[in-house]
């Protein structure tokens, strides 16, 4: 009998079993493919079963709702997304040109992530309105990213320090939006879309000037 998982991060989303089970990853391999094909609605957990031979009582075994394997798709997409932020905030860059990096970097990893991979972006989109654990930890990911890099611009005498801490990095989330949501990211042309990350970015650095 294969062993519960342990992980709580899994846990909340719904997964089950051991984290790098054969089994697992060929269902979110074929989940993958069926969404891309299908649409993320009308893909029923059924018929993730029939396309690798099992039945859909042994998926759940793995997931306890074609939403975990959603999130899973949707978390693997987010991650990467979120490893760019961070490499973004880690860098060696000035904390002005970090910060007017990270509204490019979101938009293009969002672009490529959301869009090219088109099996992802009905997945993210439903993650947003139903508050997966995906979409919060992404969300979360922006507020730590940005508060990194106020912070060292804030140390480094870039950035004012008079405005509280949490109601810059606030006001920061709020501009990213219209460059990372993946609703509002299909309303405009890519080329567009830069032109307005480059106008925001420089209105925001102007306004934390000292």
């Amino acid at each position: 009998m294969e062993k519960e998982t342990s992980d709580p991060t899994l846990a909340a989303s719904g997964q089950r079993g051991p984290a790098s089970h054969e089994r697992r990853i060929q269902i979110i391999e074929s989940a993958s493919e069926h969404f891309r094909k299908n649409g993320y609605k009308k893909t029923s957990v059924a018929d993730l079963a029939k396309a690798i031979g099992v039945s859909s009582a042994y998926v759940y075994r793995f997931f306890e709702s074609k939403q975990a394997i959603g999130e899973a798709i949707c978390g693997m997409a987010t991650g990467k997304i979120i490893t760019a932020m961070h490499e973004v905030a880690n860098s060696d860059m000035s904390a002005s040109n970090r910060l007017r990096k990270l509204y490019t970097t979101m938009l293009d990893k969002g672009l490529e992530i959301f869009f090219n991979e088109r099996k992802v972006h009905e997945i993210a989109i439903a993650s947003v309105e139903g508050q997966w654990s995906t979409a919060i930890k992404y969300h979360e990911a922006k507020y730590e990213v940005i508060t990194k890099i106020v912070q060292d611009g804030r140390a480094s005498g870039e950035f004012e320090r008079k405005t509280p801490l949490d109601e810059v990095v606030i006001a920061i989330v709020e501009t990213l939006y219209p460059f990372s949501h993946p609703i509002l990211l299909q309303q405009s042309e890519p080329d567009i879309l830069h032109q307005r990350a480059v106008a925001v970015s420089n209105l925001v650095l102007r306004s934390l000037a000292p």
